[in-house]
């Protein structure tokens, strides 16, 4: 919808940053921190671009006073990160790792010396190699309890100071990307498998939700999911068809989970003819109906375009452009359902991700149409290769595509969104899990990349003080 006047920000909404353990911390061996399975995984060869890993990353666990004061000049209202559950559990259960809680501590205090509120992720992608050694990971309804356990240590230990918790990020992506397309650990392509992890998961997710209900009841929980909305290439009703049935597949199968305990019926009668629906056993539906969230996290990166594929049509790609090449990705699709076509109407930026603002107003009207939650933005930022000349970073193309993106945020409240929150990806540069440290997304420079040995230094861009006026004026000035 358009509108003669904008409806404003609210007054507490949350202008924040992102980030996640395992591509900020480093220190992946220090303190009595376990290994994760992607401390292992990196270490494969040829998985992970020029064979970067996380051993260093950043160096946040050495300098978070240093990235916390940034934050807080910056004038960031939130900061959204993720713990490490085997910096906790090294083992992943049993023996809890004090060190590990005191780093947090000492973080989510820091913050709050600011006045930035904490927003914490349980689960970035990072399970315990120990649990995926011993049954599994995923695989196995084990790890619904010891998940479990971890989640309800965190609610105890910070719940009377942090009150905004998300309890996985992007299920879609690391069960999708781990067991369908073999590009995360455990490198597996098997769809029977995938479904079948992807059950567990969400029930491990309602398990966790439900106990944070019981242990931090002033507190809010929701999932982080990435959403790419699809549209049809034109309106011709196969194309259009297609559009549905990618939303189904891609989207509600995962969102409708989360807010209502169900599948979507088609999805699942499809899932049965291939034969790789999930078994349901005794009480699982009975658990995923009671562990409901209380807002939608979305991570919003970019759009689809998608149109009719018959049955002997385009199959999945296991390939994807990690080098940031502009045209390097393969043609992918699900044959029966549909294949992605190009957007003549949106430019893309060099790994091949379409640039679309406009999407996310779209995302945010069909979250809240469908779901009626409150939504916080979890993750939203741009991919480039920043360049340092003369010790600055001149970032426009960031300032125009944060800026079009808040913008939209702006129109989806005008459209009478409940929003939350704007956390961008992310607050400073860090590992790309798959394109090492050349794929830039921070408002900080990190002065590394992937084959020097550069002192890490914190250099803000262009971009850094465009948000900093934007928080200031609570969206007033994009």
């Amino acid at each position: 919808m358009e509108h003669k006047k904008r409806t404003s920000f609210p007054e507490d909404f949350l202008w924040g940053s992102a980030s996640a353990a395992y591509q900020i911390e480093g220190a992946w061996d220090a303190d009595g921190k376990g290994p994760s399975v992607w401390d292992e995984y990196v270490r494969i060869p040829g998985t992970t671009y020029k064979g970067t890993n996380g051993d260093v990353a950043v160096d946040h666990y050495h300098r978070y006073k240093e990235d916390v004061k940034l934050m807080a000049d910056a004038g960031l209202k939130a900061y959204r990160f993720s713990i490490a559950w085997s910096r906790i559990f090294p083992q992943g259960k049993g023996e809890v790792n004090e060190a590990g809680l005191k780093f947090y501590d000492d973080l989510i205090d820091e913050l709050l010396k600011y006045n930035i509120e904490p927003l914490v992720t349980i689960y970035h992608w990072d399970i315990p190699q120990a649990l995926f050694d011993e049954y599994g990971g995923w695989e196995s309804r084990e790890v619904i309890q010891d998940f479990t356990n971890y989640a309800i240590t965190l609610f105890k230990r910070y719940g009377d100071r942090v009150k905004y918790w998300v309890s996985l990020n992007e299920q879609n992506i690391f069960v999708g990307m781990g067991y369908g397309q073999a590009l995360h650990p455990p490198k597996v392509s098997d769809s029977k498998r995938m479904y079948a992890v992807n059950h567990i998961a969400n029930l491990a997710n309602a398990s966790v939700i439900k106990a944070f209900h019981e242990i931090v009841p002033d507190g809010k929980i929701g999932p982080s999911f990435a959403y790419t909305p699809h549209y049809p290439i034109d309106t011709d009703p196969k194309n259009v068809q297609a559009a549905d049935d990618a939303e189904e597949l891609n989207s509600y199968f995962w969102m409708d989970v989360y807010a209502y305990g169900r599948y979507p019926s088609a999805v699942w009668k499809y899932l049965e003819e291939q034969n790789i629906a999930p078994t349901i056993e005794d009480g699982d539906m009975e658990l995923l109906r009671a562990g409901t969230p209380d807002f939608m996290g979305l991570n919003y990166y970019q759009s689809a375009t998608v149109a009719y594929n018959p049955l002997d049509g385009v199959g999945m790609s296991n390939e994807m452009n990690t080098t940031g090449k502009k045209g390097t990705s393969k043609e992918t699709g699900v044959p029966g359902i549909y294949k992605k076509v190009v957007n003549p109407f949106v430019k893309t930026t060099n790994w091949d991700w379409t640039i679309d603002p406009k999407g996310l107003q779209i995302a945010l009207r069909r979250i809240n149409s469908r779901y009626q939650l409150p939504i916080l933005i979890t993750e939203n930022g741009l991919g480039e290769f920043d360049k340092l000349v003369d010790g600055e970073v001149n970032d426009d193309y960031r300032i125009d595509y944060l800026s079009a993106h808040a913008t939209a945020i702006r129109d989806a409240i005008s459209d009478g969104v409940d929003m939350l929150g704007y956390c961008t990806w992310s607050f400073t540069d860090l590992l790309s899990w798959l394109n090492g440290y050349q794929k830039r997304y921070g408002f900080v420079y990190v002065d590394r990349d992937v084959e020097d040995d550069a002192p890490m230094t914190r250099i803000p861009k262009k971009s850094y003080y465009w948000y900093k006026k934007v928080i200031e004026t609570n969206g007033e000035e994009l």
